[in-house]
């Protein structure tokens, strides 16, 4: 299969929707983080410089339930574009335009103010389409929700992906089909059940996988270990056995964690051997000599995938294992590929995130898409 992308596409003197990905971290009605703007910016210059008569965006923030509300709202990215574009990006106030006249670029207000855009609604779509000639989307960060801006818009119009999507498919694709060995993969995370379909998947592919975060206390668990207080999925043991038997010495897991009685900065933390997790604490980080097993696993990679932290990387003392692999991966040599979410802030919290090769802008998509799943908002961009 071809993915379409907007080679394509004829955008000279049309109008183009452009499904982008502006939901960023907002605080105080302030834009926190506009990585997910920047990154949408090669698509937009290219389509202005091959000659689009207008370019109609859209794109979601926050979860607000069907209707306007202000906190909400797109207007800080309208702004923020504007700066980044260097041209005026005019805000229309409702989802489904009206389009301001002779606007040559038009940020559409918050699509989930229509309560269309989650149901995936015919009409919505259809009112979408009726704004532009063609369809471009450029939001791997929401092509695994079949929404209507997502996945029916694409049906009726000319579509095609933009350079990000376009990108991303490419990163994430290849390294399920042809990663340079050795490959590495490093998933993090509360919860095996987030993961599961993402672990059985990269276990056929990689040479190691090395598991962090809370969800190490389920293979704990597995193994018959005591481990006191610490989060874990009762239901996900008898899977986890299962995964471990298959995977072998393929699967790593912590030797040691870091243990204490609460997550609070300035508590008392204690570095313990797995098997010896006290009965009234519970693990918040990998321990130290799981921290140099997996930075050496790093460090001998040619390839790494990672998404999720170690531990409670927010909270001293427990960000010393996220931190650990973070610094391992942006100073190696290795083929770097991050998968958005949390990693991705963790690079920025410890100044790792130009030692990058890849960050990815969507955490859920980048993992349904190792999953090996067809993403709703590429189905409809697929050559086949």
């Amino acid at each position: 299969m071809k993915l379409r992308t907007i080679d394509d596409l004829d955008v000279a003197g049309k109008r183009v929707l452009v499904r982008a990905d502006f939901n960023v971290p907002l605080n105080g009605g302030a834009i926190a983080d506009d990585f997910r703007i920047r990154a949408a910016l090669p698509t937009l210059i290219e389509l202005r410089e091959r000659g689009a008569a207008q370019l109609v965006l859209c794109s979601h923030l926050g979860r607000p339930k069907g209707a306007p509300d202000p906190k909400y709202s797109l207007a800080p990215v309208a702004a923020r574009l504007s700066e980044l574009l260097g041209a005026g990006v005019a805000l229309a106030p409702n989802p489904d335009g009206p389009v301001p006249a002779g606007a040559p670029v038009v940020l559409l207000e918050n699509l989930r103010f229509h309560p269309g855009e989650t149901t995936n609604d015919a009409a919505f779509a259809k009112a979408l389409a009726a704004m532009a000639d063609v369809y471009v989307n450029d939001a791997f960060g929401a092509a695994h929700r079949a929404h209507a801006s997502v996945a029916h818009v694409a049906t009726e119009l000319p579509a095609a992906a933009g350079r990000l999507l376009e990108k991303e498919i490419a990163v994430l694709s290849g390294l399920l089909e042809s990663p340079e060995r050795t490959f590495v993969a490093v998933l993090g995370g509360a919860k095996v059940s987030d993961k599961l379909k993402v672990i059985e998947n990269l276990l056929g592919v990689v040479d190691r996988l090395l598991i962090g975060g809370a969800m190490c206390f389920t293979f704990y668990a597995a193994q018959g270990l005591e481990i006191g207080k610490s989060l874990f999925e009762p239901d996900q043991v008898e899977t986890v056995k299962r995964l471990m038997a298959e995977a072998g010495d393929k699967l790593m897991i912590p030797a040691d964690v870091v243990v204490a009685r609460e997550p609070k900065a300035g508590v008392t933390a204690t570095e313990v051997k797995a098997d010896a997790i006290p009965a009234d604490q519970a693990g918040y980080d990998i321990g130290p000599e799981a921290c140099r097993a997996y930075v050496d696993a790093i460090r001998g990679a040619a390839t790494v995938f990672w998404n999720g932290p170690m531990g409670i990387f927010e909270v001293p003392p427990f960000d010393k294992g996220t931190r650990a692999v973070a610094a391992a991966i942006a100073k190696g040599g290795a083929y770097s590929v991050v998968g958005g979410g949390d990693s991705a802030l963790a690079l920025d919290r410890f100044g790792y995130a130009d030692g990058i090769d890849h960050v990815s802008t969507g955490g859920g998509a980048s993992l349904e898409l190792l999953e090996g799943r067809d993403l709703p908002g590429l189905v409809p961009l697929w050559v086949r």
